[in-house]
């Protein structure tokens, strides 16, 4: 089992930022990689950006430039960097693990609001 905290999520003004934090305890040692996806009201959950264990990472096209992956090993913990916040990134952010048995597991979501 693998047990997910996520942190950071707040309100922010456009054109702000937020670091978003996801803290993995359990069996970390059989993750393979960790990622955020993102669930706006209405819409379906879509991904942001996923990070592997040695380093690759992935983003939704239209997140690239916005958005930076993160992970510190030691801690088990990873981050995603959100600079020039946009209305449109109002969304629940989740933390995803997927280990190397393909066990999937999900953090309880934390809320970013981006609004004036």
């Amino acid at each position: 089992q693998v047990q997910l905290v996520e942190s950071g999520g707040g309100l922010v003004q456009p054109g702000g930022s937020l670091r978003l934090s996801c803290a993995a305890s359990g069996s970390v040692a059989s993750i393979y990689a960790m990622g955020w996806y993102r669930q706006a009201p209405g819409k379906q959950r879509e991904l942001v950006a996923t990070i592997t264990s040695g380093g690759s990472t992935n983003y939704a096209d239209s997140l690239k430039g916005r958005f930076t992956i993160s992970r510190d090993n030691a801690k088990n913990t990873v981050y995603l960097q959100m600079n020039s916040l946009k209305p449109e990134d109002t969304a629940v952010y989740y933390c995803n693990a997927l280990r190397t048995n393909f066990q999937r597991y999900w953090g309880q979501g934390t809320q970013v609001t981006v609004s004036s």
